[in-house]
């Protein structure tokens, strides 16, 4: 027997609640006020109530202590984890570990960012980037994007196939910050340049906002107020690329890894798919995780997304449903996360995934990531 084949967590640990606060900015509160909000809407949406919380992991929010006084919960798990978009993934993970050996038996999650309102740089100045002559991640990814045009014969062009579908997803959910402002691939061709060779639409949203979810065994969760998603498999490998210049390989070499893990543990291949959730921190990183994860042969995300592939209606594969955040907010992973949640429950109104049954969630950035989700 394969020994994915009795992977011990699949769909044991299911999430049961989900609570997003609006996105935007929001002078008057902080990341403390906006995480309340949101895990007050995803305890509403369990059924559950403070007390009942007995597992706490906080991300950009300074104290998960005083969260927890906020919120008049005593958890007897608890973690502050790194600020890195990453790091919503593996929240994820401590959570199915920690519900999946009884160290808790209900963990919520939260995330709070008020980095807009506070006007925080993601780089620039004296930032961790600068001492290479780095601006920012979006020059990294700049180059990284300059790289496989020269490699692969794509182009910046084949990038707006990708901004058009997830800001068309965005003008169907009504909570996306760019809802109504739709954009054309000429848009994204004519817009301001950034770091060469990407542009204004190639880029992600900095907003304030929270996202908060519930996790809990999935026996627990069927017992809640609303249907379970089930977390059928996770697969995680770091690249450790803090060098002084962008990685070579796209993070194929740890991509390679987490592809030969994930769907074997899911028991979910790609082509039982419903719809995929990418992290879209630049545009260029959607096209590095679908090449990455096997979804078309390296090289070939451009033509891969051409013809409308990831747009609702008409794509064989949707993705970023709620705009992602390139059209939605930047929540680093957050919200795309619960999109995914929303999409299994059949919560999404006019963008929804007809009969969707299964979604994916893959992260590249300094780590190759990825999860597998299941209506319960």
């Amino acid at each position: 027997m394969n020994i994915h084949d009795s992977y011990p967590l699949r769909d044991k640990v299911a999430f049961a609640g989900i609570g997003t606060s609006a996105f935007g900015n929001f002078p008057a509160n902080d990341s403390y006020g906006l995480g309340c909000e949101a895990l007050n809407m995803a305890l509403d949406d369990a059924g559950l109530r403070p007390g009942d919380i007995d597992g706490l992991i906080v991300n950009r929010i300074p104290s998960y202590e005083r969260f927890a006084e906020m919120m008049g919960i005593n958890p007897q798990y608890c973690l502050l984890t790194e600020t890195p978009g990453r790091f919503s993934g593996v929240s994820l993970s401590l959570a199915m570990q920690a519900v999946a050996t009884g160290a808790a038996k209900t963990v919520a999650l939260v995330y709070g960012n008020n980095g807009r309102s506070k006007r925080v740089n993601y780089g620039g100045g004296d930032s961790q980037w600068s001492a290479w002559g780095m601006t920012s991640p979006g020059a990294s990814h700049a180059m990284m994007w300059r790289r496989h045009m020269h490699d692969y014969g794509t182009t910046h062009a084949d990038l707006g196939w990708v901004a058009e579908a997830f800001r068309h997803h965005a003008c169907l959910n009504p909570d996306a910050v760019m809802h109504g402002r739709p954009i054309t691939r000429e848009d994204h061709a004519t817009a301001r340049p950034i770091c060469e060779p990407l542009k204004l639409l190639d880029y992600c949203l900095i907003n304030d906002g929270a996202v908060a979810w519930i996790i809990t065994s999935t026996e627990r969760a069927r017992d809640m107020r609303r249907p379970p998603v089930l977390i059928s498999g996770y697969a995680r490998q770091d690249n450790f690329t803090y060098g002084s210049a962008p990685p070579t390989d796209y993070w194929q070499g740890a991509f390679a890894k987490v592809q030969g893990e994930i769907y074997a543990r899911a028991g979910i291949g790609r082509d039982e798919l419903s719809g995929l959730g990418i992290y879209d921190n630049f545009s260029p990183t959607v096209l590095f995780s679908l090449e990455g994860m096997g979804f078309c042969p390296h090289g070939e995300g451009g033509n891969f997304v051409k013809d409308g592939t990831l747009r609702l209606g008409t794509g064989r594969l949707p993705t970023n449903t709620s705009g992602g955040h390139l059209s939605d907010s930047y929540m680093q992973g957050w919200g795309i996360i619960a999109e995914c949640v929303r999409q299994l429950r059949g919560d999404c109104g006019a963008r929804q995934i007809p009969n969707a049954e299964t979604m994916q969630y893959i992260c590249g950035t300094n780590i190759a990531l990825s999860a597998i989700f299941r209506r319960g």
